[in-house]
């Protein structure tokens, strides 16, 4: 993985040549992922969801994230980053069912990993019970939701936690979670990521 081909940019976008995963995190070089955000409306109340990382992981192992996430290779379109989806968490989707909420550039730097991302964000909105999740449980350890309103008010400091309910999976089986959440349990993306984020998600439910 650490020796995959990707795309490299400057700040304003522009392509400036093609690096492994692992020499872009080194060097901090600019270069592109896909982020798929699902959500679902239930009793009038709108959830955001989103994936627990494995333990495996080498970055930010069990830290909650995007729903689901991936680089988008060298010789790879944006379209086809939805190939994260069916991997990580095992639902079948299709990009005509997304609604893109842009390109979110992001960085973060916690020694030694500098990660500057362009990231394309989507938006899903559909209902999907949590039977439907199959998990890469190399990459994912769980899923779990949160009422959009925690999501923003935690982001936004107007709580330090919020709760979420979920599940996790340990050796084949779904384990059932309520837990409370504070931002240290999340991947450390940039406040003013999650900020924009935020907004661009406000203007889809409107």
């Amino acid at each position: 993985m650490e020796s995959e081909l990707l795309r490299i940019f400057n700040e304003d976008h522009q392509p400036i040549g093609v690096a492994t995963r692992a020499e872009i995190h080194e060097k901090g070089y600019w270069h592109e992922t896909f982020h798929y955000w699902l959500m679902e409306k239930e009793q009038g109340i709108d959830y955001i969801f989103l994936q627990l990382r494995s333990p495996k992981k080498k970055d930010y192992p069990q830290l909650l994230d995007i729903t689901a996430a991936g680089h988008l290779l060298a010789n790879e379109t944006v379209e086809d980053g939805i190939r994260e989806v069916k991997e990580e968490i095992g639902l079948s989707v299709h990009m005509e069912e997304l609604k893109s909420l842009g390109i979110l550039k992001y960085s973060v730097k916690m020694d030694p990993l500098l990660d500057n991302e362009l990231a394309h964000v989507f938006l899903h909105q559909k209902n999907v019970p949590f039977d439907s999740f199959v998990l890469q449980e190399e990459e994912v350890a769980g899923i779990y939701r949160i009422k959009f309103t925690d999501f923003s008010a935690l982001w936004r400091d107007e709580k330090q936690y919020i709760p979420m309910q979920g599940f996790e999976v340990e050796n084949g089986e779904k384990n059932f979670f309520e837990k409370s959440v504070g931002k240290e349990q999340f991947v450390p993306h940039d406040q003013s990521f999650y900020a924009a984020l935020i907004n661009k998600i406000q203007q889809e439910l409107k």
